[in-house]
């Protein structure tokens, strides 16, 4: 027995967290479980079909066991190990974008700074994803309640703080009481908690006027005009009391594609995506359970998280949460209503952010309900001339693009005549056939040129080689969609992305047809 082997057999039926590591002895999978041993041992099964999985295992030459005393334990433990480690086929929290924050500085007089990284216990604000916005508050804050902005390091000098500032005088005198008391001021700013912060700024006022302390009033009433000309930029009606993340995906061939709308009481505040590689064999639940608990583990959390799709563990994840939050948690699964309505706008965000070729195929995925997304495409066309010259095309499409390497051209050869139908099912049995005795990748969807009979030829080759592909037939006259297991076409709008580019496919696959034919006949009135 292996040491490996060894040390799987001795893994405690406990709860806790597992460390695959490789030759070098470096951690490349960390995971939690219910039971420790068990869930270890799954992994070394003969029968895993998921390529990365298999790909992991084959590189483990060693494993650690930590165990906790119950399920939210692990969970938190195996956030913490995975910000430690970075281990290559955990989840990696890279976004597409990385928006700008504000930070406070944990520094004896706080700062403003300006940051990308927020670490947990960070003081931030934010996301912008305006730099102008952000540049704006910045300044405006700095301004108005004359903080430290840098340079020489602040002086005590007989109990008030010298530093400098960005506006007249450069240099400011002020007790720690009295900046503390300003960077509560800024922090709700910082907020948008404007209608408080004028409340207290115009009570300040009438006080320093009543006490002929003109110049502090002075500055109070500045600071009231400012924020009042800001409030006007940046009115909004709060509909809630509460803060909410909106959460919904795409999962591509390659990636995971999450993003992630912050609503500030009832008010869009902020947006992230996370481009993230596919996780090592896991569904969708498990995938979207391990982008909450290692984002929330670094970043703040609401009090209400809402996702499209049901989380592996969804208690288990909320008591998660409850406990980084130090309050209760809640995530929301809609159906219908406002909310259900903020994750389609988030979907529609995804989809506008994803390249052409992808928001296309995403598309064409959600209007049909395909199982698998659509990245690899062939589709193929029959083009005869009367009873002689019968040939098919096949043209292959990958990305939404086409990929001239692997198009395929077929001489008829089991019946003559004219027979669309049978010169459909030849050509569809011919091409799997090769495929399926290679051992090679399958298409994710078949399409057809033409209606009902040539779906039907082509779905009557699969069932012959026991195969199951998606099988779509494009109409030319009304450009409808026949699919497999529905009684009636699919219309797509004219302007449609993913019509488009069936189209296009299917007018490649016409050309590529039409010039095979041309070309035999060439040969044949040579001779």
């Amino acid at each position: 027995m292996s040491k490996l082997s060894q040390k799987i057999a001795q893994a405690p039926n406990q709860p806790g967290c597992y460390l695959f590591k490789n030759k070098a002895a470096k951690v490349i999978y960390i995971g939690k479980a219910k039971d420790i041993r068990k869930r270890v041992k799954s992994y070394f099964k003969k029968d895993i079909i998921d390529h990365k999985t298999k790909e992991m295992v084959s590189r483990i030459s060693g494993v650690e066991f930590i165990v906790t005393d119950n399920e939210v334990e692990a969970l938190l433990l195996e956030a913490q190990l995975i910000r430690r480690h970075q281990p290559k086929y955990n989840i990696d929290l890279k976004g597409g974008r990385r928006y700008a924050y504000i930070k406070v500085t944990n520094e004896e007089l706080p700062r403003l700074q300006v940051t990308r990284q927020v670490k947990r216990g960070d003081k931030v604000f934010g996301p912008f994803t305006s730099g102008a916005a952000r540049f704006q508050l910045v300044s405006l804050a700095n301004r108005l309640f004359k903080l430290h902005v840098g340079g020489p390091k602040p002086k005590l000098i007989d109990g008030f703080w010298h530093y400098r500032t960005m506006s007249v005088p450069f240099v400011n005198k002020i007790s720690k009481e009295e900046y503390f008391d300003n960077l509560e001021k800024v922090k709700l700013l910082l907020k948008g908690e404007t209608k408080d912060l004028l409340a207290q700024l115009k009570e300040e006022m009438r006080k320093f006027s009543a006490e002929k302390k003109y110049e502090l009033a002075k500055l109070r009433r500045d600071a009231v005009i400012a924020l009042e000309s800001l409030a006007e930029k940046q009115k909004v009606e709060l509909k809630k009391s509460y803060d909410q993340d909106v959460i919904n995906f795409v999962e591509l061939p390659n990636k995971f594609v999450v993003q992630l709308f912050n609503i500030n009481k009832g008010v869009i505040s902020g947006r992230k995506e996370f481009a993230l590689k596919s996780l090592v064999g896991k569904n969708q639940g498990s995938k979207l359970a391990d982008f909450l608990s290692q984002y929330y583990y670094a970043n703040d959390v609401p009090q209400e998280v809402v996702v499209s799709t049901k989380p592996s563990d969804k208690k288990l994840l909320e008591e998660y949460l409850s406990q980084l939050a130090k309050r209760q948690v809640r995530i929301t699964i809609p159906q219908k209503g406002d909310k259900q309505k903020l994750l389609a706008l988030v979907k529609k965000n995804l989809q506008v952010s994803l390249q052409v070729g992808n928001s296309s195929l995403l598309e064409l995925q959600e209007k049909l309900h395909l199982p698998k997304f659509p990245n690899v495409i062939e589709c193929f066309d029959v083009s005869n001339l009367g009873d002689t010259g019968v040939v098919g095309s096949m043209v292959y499409s990958k990305d939404g693009q086409p990929d001239k390497n692997n198009y395929r051209r077929f001489k008829i050869k089991t019946f003559k005549g004219q027979s669309d139908f049978a010169a459909m099912r030849e050509i569809v049995y011919r091409r799997y056939f090769r495929l399926k005795v290679e051992n090679r990748d399958l298409p994710d969807l078949i399409m057809v040129d033409g209606g009902k009979p040539q779906l039907s030829a082509a779905l009557k080759a699969l069932a012959e080689l026991g195969l199951s592909i998606s099988v779509i037939a494009l109409a030319k006259k009304e450009e409808e969609i026949y699919l497999a297991f529905t009684k009636y076409p699919v219309s797509l709008p004219k302007k449609s992305a993913a019509l488009k580019m069936l189209q296009k496919i299917r007018n490649e696959a016409h050309r590529f047809a039409i010039n095979y034919q041309k070309l035999l006949r060439k040969k044949r009135d040579f001779k």
